[in-house]
């Protein structure tokens, strides 16, 4: 399995509906609001054969109230 990490950004007055669409979409293993930029951050695992942007496209990045995303990939060092 992939780790990545999702930062989005929500319509303003909306994190909290996106955040509980994202939730019961059981896709996330970890969901966190955040300050800044982004207002919430979630850890994906990525089933492994599976494409990551078309992932996060087909599961995530289609929810209504998200603005921008940004995905970190992880890559195992130590």
């Amino acid at each position: 399995m992939a780790l990545v990490f999702v930062q989005i950004r929500c319509t303003p007055g909306k994190t909290y509906e996106v955040a509980d669409e994202i939730w019961d979409r059981e896709v996330v293993s970890e969901l966190y609001s955040t300050s800044g930029e982004y207002d919430l951050i979630a850890k994906v695992y990525i089933p492994d054969g599976e494409d990551v942007g078309h992932y996060l496209a087909s599961r995530l990045f289609d929810l209504p109230g998200i603005q921008r995303t940004l995905t970190t990939m992880t890559f195992k060092a130590f």
